[in-house]
């Protein structure tokens, strides 16, 4: 099977992996990220060397925040244009590889790793290429000449986005599979990207993502547009080597520790700590569901039936900073993420995993489309949806709303 000729090298060149290789300039096209996947489902999943120096795997939260990359140095910084690009340093959590490129006029080009891009505060700067987690992408989001973060993609396939005014939050993921499964949950990564080079007046930028894990392969396509409520509108192409069961698509991975209905035994001044606190669905009928989320004692897991979905997501209501109190984590300005299906979807569930946790500091719910049987194998699959980042919930349309949720003993 011939392999494209694509930034990424041949495919004797992938399996080694080898770090900081020069290569050339290649052509770029629609074609050229599906092709590569495509290519790389036909054969066994790869093995990647992500070998990191024990002082950036010893990194704990605080120390891999000092790692910084200088924003002066940004792509396409000093040229005008409406967005930027900043590469994450590897360390921490975050150790696997990822390549970067630019794509301008049909051809892409690698951004090559310098170390002397980044700020180590405290931290040996490193020797040689040790390469990026991946990226974030700012933009004058909150007011004009001013670059604000707008999202971000890294770890695995995940990344997450924010709108005019809101802080980071919920996360959404390229894919999930077999979540909450006793088989164990499967990881895919986005191993590279390519982001094009945007006019100078544009308003969407796009990002090209190759996927890749034990069972299938992937090619994402993101239209990225900033506003009030960030959109991205994903086209996601899925290759399976083997049968795929339980495949999440557009998942969301949240964190929901206690709030006014659910506070178990926490004991915390706070009168809620929650990045969601509800799944929204507009089912295929035109129902409109709202399911609080619970901090439950054991793993929890609801199927949500249904054909053809017109939305679903993960929702955070209260918008007071009276709601939680918290002045660092600012759960008040935190988004919901829509996801707003394009084309027939057919039957399957909306699922929602919710398991236990004692602290804010773990992602402990998911949501995300179940399609009804399996993926086989050699058979391309494709979803492409829009992912809303926004403040409220869809307005509903000739129904109520929900609005809050509390629960109590009854005297």
């Amino acid at each position: 099977l011939a392999m494209p000729a694509l930034m990424l090298g041949d495919l004797r060149l992938r399996t080694q992996s080898l770090p900081g290789t020069e290569t050339p300039p290649a052509s770029f096209g629609p074609e050229t990220v599906p092709d590569l996947a495509r290519a790389l489902a036909a054969r066994p999943h790869r093995v990647r060397d992500d070998a990191l120096p024990p002082a950036f795997t010893r990194l704990d939260y605080d120390g891999y925040r000092r790692v910084v990359f200088d924003p002066a140095r940004a792509l396409w910084a000093d040229s005008g244009l409406p967005f930027q690009l900043q590469p994450h340093h590897r360390g921490f959590l975050f150790t696997r590889r990822v390549e970067l490129h630019e794509v301008t006029d049909g051809m892409a080009r690698p951004i090559r790793y310098d170390a002397s891009a980044f700020r180590f505060d405290g931290v040996t700067p490193p020797e040689g290429d040790l390469g990026f987690s991946g990226f974030r992408i700012t933009h004058p989001l909150n007011r004009d000449g001013h670059f604000d973060e707008l999202c971000v993609f890294q770890g695995a396939s995940y990344f997450r986005a924010v709108g005019r005014g809101q802080a980071y939050g919920l996360s959404a993921r390229g894919l999930a599979i077999r979540t909450a499964d006793r088989a164990g949950e499967e990881f895919p990564d986005f191993t590279a990207f390519w982001i094009e080079r945007p006019a100078p007046d544009a308003r969407i930028i796009t990002v090209h993502a190759l996927l890749e894990s034990e069972s299938l392969t992937g090619a994402y396509r993101f239209e990225i547009t900033p506003g009030e409520a960030t959109t991205m509108r994903v086209e996601s192409r899925l290759f399976p080597r083997v049968r795929v069961t339980r495949l999440g698509v557009a998942p969301g991975t949240s964190m929901f520790w206690f709030g006014p209905n659910d506070r178990g035994e926490v004991s915390d001044f706070r009168p809620a700590v929650h990045d969601s606190d509800g799944l929204l669905m507009h089912s295929g009928g035109g129902e409109r569901i709202w399911r609080p989320l619970n901090n439950p004692r054991t793993l929890q897991i609801s199927g949500f039936q249904d054909r053809a979905p017109r939305g679903f997501g993960l929702m955070q209501r209260r918008r007071s900073f009276a709601d939680y109190q918290d002045l660092e984590a600012e759960y008040h300005r935190r988004p919901g993420l829509w996801v707003e299906p394009e084309g027939d979807w057919g039957e399957g569930e909306v699922s929602l995993v919710e398991i236990p946790t004692r602290s804010e500091i773990h992602d402990n719910i998911v949501a995300a489309w179940i399609p009804r049987g399996t993926l086989a194998a050699g058979e391309e699959q494709r979803f492409t949806y829009r992912l809303h980042w926004l403040a409220a919930p869809p307005p509903a349309e000739g129904v109520s709303d929900f609005t809050s949720t509390r629960a109590g003993a009854v005297e």
